[in-house]
């Protein structure tokens, strides 16, 4: 959990950079001292093998993980960034415990970062509330709920550029495939040019104005589309031939490899056609909602957020749920697999509020789209004294005092 015993280095640092930390760091030394926090690391990191606590070497101490980690999403780095610049910086070293030792490699910490998954995190958040709550930082007495969308790293998604993703998708997997393979069984026939071409037409038959531009855009949509289903096609008879052994290699280990990228096709090979039907059914029958509609062929989760802001009207993401308390404190927060609505929040937050601080707040504040007759009764129900959630469409003088 710990570093089993200081060096000499490490104490030589500690002298020199005394005076140097930040003050945040200051704050952040005495809170992640705490054992719970250190435990919570630890217990992850354990998992990342069945034996990985009582086989192979000693791994880096589960609390210098842990201050690596945090000063990573402090600064807002990449693992890369992280690993450059506490090699080079004593203050950095002595507050995430390197000190004189051999610091983590950027690939190494990418792997914790993934260890720590959404349980952890979500265990590491709701000690850092009770912390927060043993120094009185945190009482309970107020309640503030927002929802915000946290975007997926998509470009825009248009109907071209998906079906254009899947076929390169397809057709790198496929080249990859027959590197490995050789030329034994359906040969590739590349349709990766032929592919550009279409997108080029549509995009230049999108931007026309003129009257037969949409004929001619659903005549390139076709040949786009007809490119994709052969792409498709293929793509189907290569993994078929890697499960049936037809295409297979001698070495055990680029064997693995072919079965690793006959699973990427079975997976991707879905999405492209999902992509294929809702882009005929927008472009040939004129529907926008076709079922299971995907946004990215890598991100499939992504939804299209409609928030009704001026600059941005549609964001392509998850809805989050981010309530807070006294002094800013996050008491709790919820990544939703699809968008609720806001008045359908607002209770089950003043009840995890109860959960995690063991109190109802004497004042719940949201915006006018949490609103709703129902939720302000609830509320006060639950022993909520202000309910200051306004109702813009409100007539009632007592409610606009109240207001």
């Amino acid at each position: 959990m710990r570093r089993a015993q200081r060096t000499f280095g490490d104490g030589l640092i500690e002298d020199e950079v005394k005076g140097l930390s930040e003050e945040w760091m200051i704050h952040a030394d005495r809170v992640l001292e705490d054992e719970q926090l250190i435990a919570i690391v630890f217990e992850s990191l354990g998992k990342r093998h069945p034996k990985s606590k009582s086989r192979g070497r000693e791994g880096t101490p589960a609390e210098t993980v842990m201050r690596l980690i945090i000063l990573k999403h402090i600064r807002n780095w990449s693992y890369v960034t992280l690993e450059r610049e506490v090699r080079a910086n004593l203050v950095y070293r002595n507050f995430t415990r390197v000190g004189a030792g051999k610091m983590p490699d950027a690939k190494t910490m990418g792997r914790w970062g993934l260890v720590l998954g959404p349980e952890p995190i979500k265990q590491f958040h709701e000690r850092m509330v009770k912390v927060a709550q043993t120094n009185n930082i945190v009482a309970g007495r107020r309640m503030r709920v927002d929802t915000t969308v946290t975007e997926t790293n998509i470009h825009y998604p248009t109907d071209s550029s998906l079906l254009g993703d899947g076929a390169r998708v397809l057709i790198r997997t496929m080249r990859k495939i027959t590197k490995i393979a050789g030329e034994i069984g359906t040969k590739l026939r590349d349709r990766g040019r032929a592919v550009k071409l279409r997108m080029l037409d549509v995009a230049r038959a999108a931007r026309s104005k003129a009257k037969q531009s949409q004929g001619k855009l659903k005549e390139t949509y076709r040949k786009l589309l007809e490119s994709t289903s052969r792409v498709v096609g293929q793509a189907k008879k290569f993994a078929q031939e890697v499960a049936e052994g037809i295409k297979h290699a001698a070495d055990p280990l680029k064997q693995l490899a072919l079965d690793g990228l006959r699973e990427q096709i079975e997976t991707m090979v879905p999405r492209v056609k999902q992509v294929m039907r809702q882009t005929r059914a927008r472009i040939f029958r004129g529907d926008t909602r076709s079922e299971g509609k995907l946004f990215s062929i890598f991100e499939p989760s992504t939804e299209i957020i409609r928030k009704g802001k001026a600059g941005r009207p549609n964001e392509f993401g998850k809805v989050v749920k981010i309530q807070e308390s006294e002094n800013q404190i996050v008491v709790d927060y919820e990544v939703y697999d699809q968008r609720p609505s806001d008045s359908d929040v607002l209770i089950p937050a003043i009840q995890a509020h109860q959960n995690a601080l063991g109190r109802t707040p004497h004042l719940v504040a949201a915006d006018a789209a949490f609103y709703s007759a129902k939720n302000d009764a609830e509320a006060k129900a639950m022993g909520v004294k202000r309910v200051s959630i306004p109702n813009a469409s409100t007539k009632s003088p007592a409610r606009k005092r109240e207001q």
